[in-house]
């Protein structure tokens, strides 16, 4: 494509008035070959300005046009004080069921920062649910351009589906953890069945809720916190796998989340003894609902992960937005708003000042304690693993 054709229709227009101008202001506009001659040298040097002042007012019309210019100028004021109003951005945010009370806080705290430092809006929209169940929604279509699921597991399971990058994990601080908490079991008033240790959980007269395994990442972390509770305190596996069958003989309902598990137990009145995260039982607290629970000394670390999708956000052009979200996270402003609802934050500082919240753990272990995420995957949740023959009776 030429230069003449690649510029706007206006601006080509107008260079053709122009040029018809002169050419209608000799006299009579009756000019034989040699006038035409002797119009084109001696007034090369006119046509050219002429000239450049079409281009000049061609590019100037494009750009009012706004053609292939993504930002709009914003009116001038003492706020911007004439800065480019970005175009506005939306961010989706796929997360477990129970840090919805942790985002509410934090986002309106990084769109209002960000709109300070970029001069541009970002909203967010914003999905909770199961993290399983979270984790396919992403896998099937539901476009995230973060996540911040329960496990690392199902964050891996939207890596293997080509939607994250190998290597997410070192993107982030503290491996990509930037939320944490332990089990928490949830008696009734009085604690009338004297519950106090997951061991309690197998007494015959016992009944205990938690959400489903295959649909709910907080249901791993309490299957993994029955069995660590053995095999972390001196025990082997065959007493493990014992411990864990007389628990889950107590569970008369499995719900498809924690948030589903928490209703089961308090709105429908069921069970003795709820398993739930501890930073549910202290925003409830803080909601006025004093809640009697127990922390058990021997307790798994919760570690919740989070990561940018990197397929959705370079489709969207989100990536910096994302990123940077991510990164704010990680600073002391949003671990105290997780604190606040209960989470055991990842900052350092912030630990420390929050000590006091949160009972001291006397064998704290992780995932990684017990093989890691494609260990435990296959050998407890896996089509036909332990969990299965559990529930066959096996």
């Amino acid at each position: 494509m030429s230069k003449w054709q690649r510029l706007p229709q206006e601006g080509r227009y107008l260079i053709v008035q122009i040029i018809n101008s002169v050419v209608k202001a000799v006299p009579g506009n009756k000019l034989g070959g040699q006038q035409r001659s002797q119009l084109n040298y001696s007034s090369r040097r006119g046509f050219l300005s002429l000239f450049l002042v079409g281009v000049s007012l061609s590019v100037a019309i494009s750009a009012c046009s706004g053609g292939g210019n993504n930002s709009t100028t914003a009116p001038s004021n003492s706020a911007n004080s004439g800065a480019s109003q970005k175009k506005d951005v939306e961010v989706t945010l796929v997360s477990f069921a129970v840090t919805k009370a942790a985002h509410d806080e934090i986002i309106p705290k990084f769109v209002e920062q960000w709109k300070k430092e970029h001069n541009q809006n970002v909203t967010f929209k914003q999905s909770y649910g199961g993290s399983g169940s979270q984790t396919r929604a992403v896998i099937d279509g539901l476009e995230a351009d973060v996540v911040h699921l329960a496990l690392a597991l199902d964050t891996k399971k939207i890596e293997k589906a080509g939607l994250i990058q190998p290597g997410w994990e070192q993107e982030a601080p503290n491996e990509a953890i930037v939320s944490k908490s332990v089990g928490a079991i949830v008696t009734r008033e009085g604690n009338p069945k004297n519950i106090t240790t997951w061991a309690d959980l197998t007494k015959p007269d016992v009944k205990v809720i938690t959400a489903n395994p295959k649909t709910s990442g907080g249901a791993r972390w309490n299957f993994l916190a029955f069995w660590g509770a053995v095999t972390k305190t001196g025990g082997d596996e065959a007493k493990a796998l014992d411990f864990t069958k007389k628990v889950l003989k107590n569970v008369p309902v499995m719900p498809k989340d924690a948030r589903e598990a928490t209703d089961v137990f308090f709105k429908q009145g069921q069970g003795d003894a709820l398993i739930n995260y501890e930073n549910e039982m202290i925003l409830a607290k803080q909601q006025g609902e004093n809640l009697p629970y127990v922390i058990p000394d021997v307790n798994i670390s919760i570690d919740n992960p989070i990561a940018v999708v990197d397929k959705n956000v370079d489709k969207h052009g989100t990536r910096e937005v994302a990123e940077a979200f991510v990164k704010f996270l990680y600073t002391p402003e949003a671990q105290r708003e997780f604190a606040k609802v209960g989470f055991r934050p990842v900052d350092p500082t912030v630990e420390k000042e929050v000590e006091s919240q949160f009972p001291k753990i006397k064998t704290l272990f992780t995932v990684n304690d017990l093989g890691g995420w494609d260990k435990v995957q296959k050998e407890f949740f896996d089509d036909g693993a332990v969990f299965d023959k559990i529930q066959a009776g096996k």
